[in-house]
């Protein structure tokens, strides 16, 4: 992983549903908590500006961050987000722990190449994607910004399922490990509605004439 984020955080010790409020209406901050790595959750409170700008990139999704309070840092990946249910705005984080020793499970995204070269599109299919993000487990160190999965190859009515993708070293799908029943399809390729329908009308249009 290329990019690098830091964020500023303070620890929280003034606790409870109206310190939120205020944190949010009067100082434009968020509450947080960070948790995991054997150790006490730990609440905390986070810039609103800043974590909204981080989210901006897709990357700050999938990749080990530093927390930074005062002179410590911590290192942590994000878990979970509430946000307002119709304002731009954020109103609560989740941080997990990270041990460079241990596996951590998180989702990534998945990136579609050539969607629109592949022989099935352009035989007219429409292109379907049950997924676009894959939960996933491996040691920090391995963690990938997200997963491409090519479709160069696709062909009309085909189907690319978990086990089709191509891993980074050191990454497994956890969906997977639950069995072969959860090799669950991530990608399909149909004909269009409106080439279905022009292909039958065509049909009907030959029988008439045979007919004839």
């Amino acid at each position: 992983m290329s990019d690098s984020f830091e964020l500023n955080v303070e620890l929280r010790e003034d606790m409870g549903k109206g310190a939120s409020r205020r944190l949010r209406r009067l100082e434009d901050k968020i509450p947080g908590i960070v948790y995991g790595g054997g150790r006490e959750p730990q609440p905390i409170t986070i810039s609103h500006p800043e974590i909204i700008k981080h989210l901006e990139d897709e990357a700050f999704y999938s990749h080990i961050l530093t927390l930074k309070a005062g002179k410590k840092t911590e290192k942590v990946i994000l878990k979970d987000l509430q946000r307002h249910p119709y304002k731009p705005k954020v109103t609560h984080a989740d941080f997990m722990r990270v041990k460079a020793g241990e596996k951590l499970t998180t989702s990534v995204p998945l990136h579609y190449l050539n969607e629109e070269k592949c022989p099935g599109v352009k035989a007219g299919g429409v292109v379907s994607h049950a997924y676009t993000t894959l939960e996933i487990s491996c040691l920090p160190k391995d963690l990938p910004e997200f997963i491409e999965v090519d479709l160069a190859d696709l062909e009309m009515d085909q189907v690319v399922h978990l086990s089709d993708i191509k891993l980074p070293k050191g990454v497994e799908i956890v969906e997977l490990t639950h069995g072969e029943d959860h090799d669950h399809a991530i990608v399909t390729i149909h004909k269009s509605r409106s080439a279905a329908s022009t292909g039958s009308d065509e049909e009907g249009d030959a029988a008439e004439d045979s007919a004839e």
